[in-house]
């Protein structure tokens, strides 16, 4: 049986037995990890293998490990990496380490990832910030120019895919210049297309080869007055054309404040009507999770396409010193202002 077309979390660090019978039966395409979910390496690897012994494949796992504020693992058992301010304030001394920082960095998490079974990072950040937008965003992009945050965005997908973990550009086709928080109410972003199109858009056309991306819960009122990940145009005009990014394409969290209404299984519905493959939903409380699974589709079509690529990805790693890189990446860093 085809899987549901579905990333969900869960409410702990232990796999309960309710979470066991109902991820059997709803059977998601994925799981996704937060911080309520990770406590030790061993534990995290143990909570993966569960998951995946509940629906009986290897199923992908997700997580958000972008470094600065958003990085589910942390210490005393994980590294501490850097926000992407960091690399973009290296990049403007010497674009080159710059570069081969991102990349290192990346493949460390890759790295750190992979031994405890997580096989997907919603990472990197392609989006633009702007001077008046919400803080949301701010240190977590590379930077302010489409140039640079291409080139470190690129090296970042390439740390991570070199480390077999899919990587998932975020947040398509652009979320620098909401100016609230997408996680407590909708941003309407008004700024004409052209504009839209030589900036925000442009940097998902150039790494629309990525495998996988996460819309944006916003509104771009020079393409349809309805929040993108439910708005048909969006994703068919803008994402899959004139951005031309043909891979899987995951909704932001179902939970967030911006989506309107409070049924989810309507949220769901409304998210595959629109074109979105994949419907994602975070909370890890089983009355939102069975909600949700009520609106499911099975992965089936250029969806199931899409999600076997996205699979690829997260491959072998390549052969890897990790107390070399890990020296060459502390060098780099240290060259960085902040």
């Amino acid at each position: 049986m085809a899987p549901a077309a579905l990333i969900l979390g869960l409410s702990g660090p232990v796999l309960s037995a309710n979470e066991r019978a109902f991820f059997r039966d709803a059977n998601p395409w994925a799981f996704i990890l937060f911080k309520r979910n990770v406590e030790t390496p061993d534990q995290v690897r143990r909570l993966c293998a569960d998951l995946r012994d509940a629906v009986g494949r290897d199923a992908l796992i997700f997580v958000d490990q972008e470094g600065g504020r958003v990085q589910r693992l942390r210490a005393p058992h994980w590294p501490a990496y850097p926000a992407g301010a960091i690399y973009a304030a290296l990049y403007e001394q010497d674009p080159k380490t710059a570069l081969r920082a991102a990349y290192l960095g990346h493949r460390l998490i890759a790295d750190d990832l992979r031994a405890v079974g997580i096989t997907a990072n919603c990472a990197p950040v392609l989006d633009l910030p702007q001077p008046d937008a919400d803080p949301i965003i701010s240190d977590r992009a590379f930077g302010t120019s489409v140039d640079q945050i291409v080139a470190l965005a690129h090296a970042s997908l390439s740390g991570l895919m070199s480390g077999g973990v899919a990587p998932v550009i975020k947040h398509i086709p652009g979320h620098g210049r909401a100016t609230v928080d997408s996680h407590k109410a909708l941003p309407i972003i008004t700024t004409d297309f052209p504009i839209l199109d030589e900036t925000d858009f442009a940097i998902f056309h150039r790494l629309s080869c990525s495998p996988m991306a996460m819309t944006a819960h916003a509104v771009y009122t020079a393409v349809e007055n309805k929040v993108a990940t439910h708005s048909r145009r969006t994703v068919l005009e803008v994402i899959r054309s004139r951005i031309g990014f043909q891979g899987l394409l995951l909704s932001d969290d179902l939970d967030m404040k911006a989506l309107p209404g409070e049924n989810l299984t309507k949220k769901t519905t409304a998210t595959y009507a629109a074109g979105c493959d994949i419907a994602l939903q975070c909370s890890g409380k089983f009355t939102d999770m069975v909600a949700v699974a009520k609106g499911a589709v099975p992965l089936s079509g250029a969806a199931q396409e899409r999600a076997t690529i996205a699979e690829l990805c997260a491959g072998t790693a390549e052969p890897f010193a990790r107390g070399r890189a890990e020296a060459e990446f502390d060098a780099f860093l240290s060259q960085a202002v902040v």
